[in-house]
């Protein structure tokens, strides 16, 4: 029985169809019977229902969807409110290119995530790259500094675009950077992908739209318990075009969206409106009770905690191991985990992330706890130092645009002779799926020989062209 159900108008509908008696002559084809044909298909679609004829008439005449995005508006304290079943992919594109016109110049984190880009391209906005702060005892970026963003300001900026949390769970000090921004009238939109619980808990870090952001989007998949590529898009009027936001969102999406992508993200609202303080503050108590046993059986620190950072620029919900700091090495971590059935949700030679939330309870800490602590034993050595992840150290040489190198003719050319010449791939280790070059810019010596490490040391590189990096896609 769902207690959310009353509450949650999607939800209810969603739940209402499969409860009711149907003929359907409509889309979707598999008409939640294709069991008939194979139990396996079956298994998969049967439970399957769009918005158009499932959640809603196919004349929208219901409007729960409209409804639902409302009640999400007002939980988030905006004036608009979009849900996409394209994950924040989608609503990153929608925002951005509802920004600017062709050729204008938008501040932009360098942490941002692949999608981001893809959507400057789709724009033909130009990036005024922000590189972050890296913290020098952990290796770790921890956001971009006010002073960082003061240097392109002069460039006049359409608007600021960050990545908050950062993939490691570190902070800008956002109030600052949102402060300067909206001095010289410009907006500032997070990518909070990772930060959808932020916000509901006294011990958390406020979310981006109660520190005066302009546009929060947020994965409903990831920090919290949503389907597979759900994702919300949050925005306030004061410094954005709402009518040009919605008509981006609806050009980039599509025109079939699924039902149970949309259920999840009103069902998930309405867990964090009735019980999501008390779910977090369960959430914290698990994680602090497993760091704090792994933690007991060595000397050194081995997780990133709060107190490494600024007050209220670290997510206490974040699990990451250090394995530098024991001498190991993150993907033999994993590979040993995943040999007891434990995934993680990222590793590499010097960490290790493991993705928490409110959907886990004391038994899977305990578990995961009872798994990794003989592993990490097994593995100790001698202490190394923290060195910085390439995602998040290399400084980008741009040659041209990445829409003129997205558009260009290209060659294949040997890694070996690529050096100095422009990429028309965005390459990135992932995850985080963070840029070590994008179309457009130089290759160089560290690039190429900083990926061709981490490749060999396990790390997944994804969307070059040639996947084993023996030859490189460049702008002919």
């Amino acid at each position: 029985m769902s207690e959310l159900r009353a509450s949650a108008p999607l939800l209810d509908a969603y739940l209402s169809y499969f409860e009711s008696q149907r003929t359907p002559f409509t889309i979707p084809g598999h008409k939640q019977r294709a069991s008939r044909l194979d139990a396996g298909l079956g298994s998969v679609v049967d439970s399957d229902t769009p918005l158009y004829g499932g959640l809603d008439e196919i004349k929208l005449t219901n409007q729960v969807l409209r409804q639902s995005e409302g009640m999400a508006a007002t939980l988030w304290g905006a004036d608009y409110a979009r849900f996409s079943t394209g994950g924040s992919t989608h609503a990153n594109q929608a925002i951005i290119l509802a920004l600017g016109k062709p050729g204008e110049k938008i501040a932009v984190t360098r942490t941002a995530h692949r999608s981001v880009l893809s959507a400057l391209v789709l724009a033909g906005l130009e990036p005024l790259w922000l590189s972050p702060e890296i913290d020098q005892a952990t290796g770790v970026p921890t956001g971009i500094s006010l002073a960082e963003f003061k240097k392109v300001v002069d460039e006049k900026p359409i608007a600021l675009l960050l990545t908050e949390p950062g993939y490691l769970g570190t902070l800008s000090d956002l109030p600052a950077l949102i402060e300067e921004a909206h001095h010289h009238k410009m907006p500032v939109i997070i990518d909070a992908a990772w930060g959808g619980h932020f916000g509901f808990h006294e011990n958390l870090p406020q979310h981006c739209l109660q520190l005066g952001a302009d546009a929060l989007i947020t994965s409903v998949h990831k920090a919290l318990p949503g389907y597979s590529a759900s994702a919300l898009l949050l925005a306030q009027g004061r410094f954005l075009n709402l009518d040009r936001i919605e008509q981006s969102f609806e050009t980039t999406h599509t025109t079939s969206p699924a039902g149970a992508p949309l259920a999840s993200i009103d069902g998930v609202r309405a867990l964090l409106e009735t019980r999501g303080r008390d779910l977090i503050d369960e959430l914290l108590t698990h994680v602090n009770v497993f760091k704090a046993r792994v933690q007991s059986h060595f000397d050194i620190s081995i997780f990133l905690n709060p107190q490494d950072f600024a007050l209220d620029r670290f997510d206490p919900s974040k699990i990451v191991l250090r394995a530098n700091q024991l001498g190991a090495s993150g993907v033999d971590i994993e590979k040993d985990l995943g040999l007891a059935g434990i995934r993680v949700e990222m590793a590499d030679r010097d960490t290790v992330v493991f993705l928490a939330t409110l959907a886990d309870q004391s038994d899977e800490f305990e578990k995961l706890a009872d798994v990794l602590i003989p592993i990490l034993q097994s593995l100790q050595q001698t202490p190394r130092a923290s060195a910085t992840a390439l995602s998040w150290s290399v400084i980008p040489t741009r040659g041209i645009s990445m829409r003129d190198a997205y558009f260009a003719t290209t060659e294949m050319v040997l890694a070996s002779t690529s050096i100095g010449r422009i990429s028309a791939d965005l390459i990135a280790p992932y995850p985080p799926g963070v840029a070590v070059v994008a179309p457009g810019e130089v290759l160089t010596q560290e690039i190429v020989d900083g990926l061709a490490q981490s490749k060999a040391a396990g790390v997944r590189i994804a969307y070059a062209t040639d996947a084993s990096l023996a030859t490189y896609r460049v702008v002919k």
